[in-house]
């Protein structure tokens, strides 16, 4: 779905807009004391309640929120899907600057506003919220995880995560190459937060040739530091010689103007909506003989080490055990691709859309 149809609400409506996604429930939060400006967008609980992380981003408009929102929310129920996880999908997104407004009043006013879902909705930490928020939005509600570890939860989830992209790429070098080794290959990753910060750590043990870009330099400045690997601008990361691009930011990063300039065999990264329009430009991958391992699949880790808190009991050799799983369920999804002459996106999207719909067909007969 390209991200200028999802803008065009004035068109379909709110609500033709939401029945377009299949999305159950959008609430919108406010809390004139504190400042607080939230979303929180349901898209399925078939298969159980939707969890999804919050993030908080200085938006540039209330409609970009929406449409961020929106978008990660359907994500996070094709992630729980595909992993086998009993799980919905939901997100939340506070519209602000994190470094200024976040206290503990707008956190736990946040908290009341997911406990008044009553569990429907899950919430975790994201971009620009910690483990540490979550403690204060768990005093209003215990329809949280992600938690630190001194509160019995699995804390940061991001060294899951990068594990989960990291296996997702080797099997789509295994697919693209005949084996799956990463030694000697040229990777683009653009954004090194948490999550791309540990994926440099595994690509850089397996030896393979890193290039590294980022909007915080100092960022960059300290990676090249520690793992010797080499920084790259922003826009030229698209024009790199490289085998594999590692999207680990924000989403849209795979578009008409990206694809053409993109000189790699494997797109494989831990961020959401890596296509700007997951049809379009997920045969134009194809076209242009790139394998695309989807997002959903991959970056979904982070999801396995929450839900696993979430049932209690979290043990982290299981979370990662589970994890593991994702190298055969990208293999599989790309093989189907390439026997059923689809997109690697839209055969995922097919694999998830079968277990819903089974799903509801258990809960019919019930």
């Amino acid at each position: 779905m390209e991200i200028k149809e999802l803008e065009k609400v004035q068109h379909a409506g709110i609500f033709g807009t939401l029945s377009q996604l299949g999305h159950e429930q959008v609430v919108f939060c406010q809390d004139a004391a504190t400042g607080l400006k939230a979303i929180i967008a349901i898209h399925n609980t078939v298969l159980g309640p939707a969890l999804g992380g919050t993030r908080m981003w200085n938006y540039a408009s209330e409609q970009e929120a929406l449409t961020d929102v929106l978008r990660l929310s359907r994500g996070m129920t094709f992630k729980a899907a595909i992993s086998g996880l009993n799980l919905g999908g939901g997100k939340a997104v506070i519209i602000g600057d994190a470094s200024t407004m976040k206290t503990e009043a707008f956190l736990r006013r946040f908290g009341k506003f997911v406990n008044s879902l009553n569990g429907k909705y899950i919430t975790a930490e994201d971009v620009n919220m910690k483990t540490s928020d979550m403690e204060y939005v768990a005093m209003e509600t215990k329809h949280v995880t992600g938690l630190p570890e001194s509160m019995g939860g699995g804390g940061d989830p991001s060294p899951v995560t990068a594990y989960g992209v990291y296996l997702g790429m080797k099997a789509t070098a295994k697919k693209v190459y005949g084996n799956d080794s990463l030694s000697g290959k040229k990777i683009g990753v653009q954004g090194i937060g948490q999550v791309g910060m540990h994926l440099v750590e595994h690509l850089v043990n397996e030896n393979a040739t890193v290039y590294i870009t980022d909007i915080h330099e100092a960022k960059v400045a300290d990676i090249v530091r520690k793992h010797g690997v080499t920084a790259v601008g922003q826009d030229a990361i698209y024009d790199l010689d490289m085998d594999i691009y590692a999207p680990c930011a924000l989403g849209a990063t795979v578009n008409d103007d990206t694809i053409a300039r993109l000189k790699c065999s494997i797109i494989a990264g831990a961020a959401n909506n890596q296509l700007k329009d997951e049809v379009k430009h997920g045969y134009m991958l194809v076209d242009r003989s790139i394998a695309y391992a989807p997002d959903f699949l991959i970056n979904a880790g982070g999801l396995i080490n929450v839900y696993n808190e979430y049932l209690g009991h979290y043990n982290r050799q299981r979370v990662m055990e589970q994890t593991e799983k994702i190298y055969d369920t990208c293999l599989n999804i790309l093989n189907l691709a390439s026997r059923e002459k689809l997109s690697s996106q839209e055969a995922a999207i097919k694999l998830c859309e079968k277990r819903i719909a089974d799903m509801a067909l258990v809960k019919v007969s019930r």
